[in-house]
């Protein structure tokens, strides 16, 4: 897909309401791409709508809960009714949760599956029917530089992560093998200024590992991923797209993390220990 023919196409979004969605679909109307936007946040989705309207597309907005099957298979057939076709799909809504992993409940590895993982396997499934019959589609699945390496306290939102991963990679390969005209591509953020930070889950069972309270563990991660712009964020994926790229590091961060990982192999790991038992040594002298 060159980098002109964003024009005229119809992208759906999930997670639209702020940071990287608001962004994706600030620039695809900025390209002449007509939009489908979804999220659960209605106030930042009609802010997000408003923004992206400058470009003089067609959008349609959507409150879809990604953790509910049904609703993106519906969405996904409404989109088409909207539009007539759909030619990019962004399952990008996530969320974050940090909590040690003795103590995670399950109701807290549904929520956060169910959003991260299974709303990108459903949305796919959904819109794929669709994409393939536009006759040129592309999806981009959501993961992160957690999808890369693992962290202490953050073991369901890795999980979720690496699952998104292996999943799109899955998919990428089964598409070329059938020579399919939809391809995938999975974007792996590092520290990307959006909100998942602030509005994500901290067990307060996190204090005991990190010596440090509930907020100062929240400002900590919403520190960490303060790096990137969304604005940057989207472009890089845009460019991704046009290249048909298989895994996109956005962030000098992930791509860091992607040399780190690849040079030492789990030994990565032992230097994770080292700078976290080095902070926590830090705050109980502090």
């Amino acid at each position: 897909m060159s980098r002109k023919r964003f024009a005229g196409r119809v992208a759906a979004i999930t997670g639209a309401g702020s940071g990287m969605g608001r962004a994706l679909a600030v620039e695809l109307a900025r390209r002449g791409c007509h939009l489908a936007l979804s999220d659960i946040d209605d106030a930042g989705l009609a802010e997000t709508a408003r923004i992206a309207a400058a470009g003089g597309v067609t959008l349609t907005l959507a409150h879809v809960d990604t953790a509910n099957r049904e609703a993106l298979y519906a969405w996904a057939e409404q989109v088409v009714k909207n539009h007539g076709r759909v030619n990019l799909l962004f399952n990008n809504a996530g969320v974050s949760l940090s909590a040690p992993l003795a103590d995670v409940t399950q109701a807290d590895f549904d929520w956060i599956m169910g959003i991260n993982f299974w709303g990108v396997v459903w949305g796919t499934q959904a819109f794929l029917p669709h994409l393939t019959a536009s006759g040129e589609g592309h999806v981009v699945n959501t993961s992160s530089l957690f999808g890369l390496m693992s962290v202490p306290l953050h073991g369901p939102y890795n999980a979720s992560k690496f699952a998104v991963r292996g999943y799109t990679e899955a998919l990428r390969m089964e598409l070329d093998v059938m020579r399919s005209c939809v391809s995938a591509t999975c974007v792996h953020p590092g520290g990307v200024r959006t909100e998942i930070a602030r509005r994500g889950r901290v067990d307060a069972r996190t204090e005991a590992y990190t010596g440090q309270t509930v907020e100062a563990v929240r400002g900590m991660f919403d520190k960490l991923l303060d790096t990137t712009s969304s604005h940057a964020a989207a472009q890089r994926i845009l460019d991704a797209v046009v290249r048909n790229e298989r895994r996109v590091l956005v962030g000098r961060d992930a791509w860091w993390a992607d040399k780190a990982v690849r040079l030492l192999g789990g030994a990565y790991q032992g230097l994770v220990v080292w700078a976290m038992r080095r902070a926590r040594s830090r705050s109980a002298a502090g």
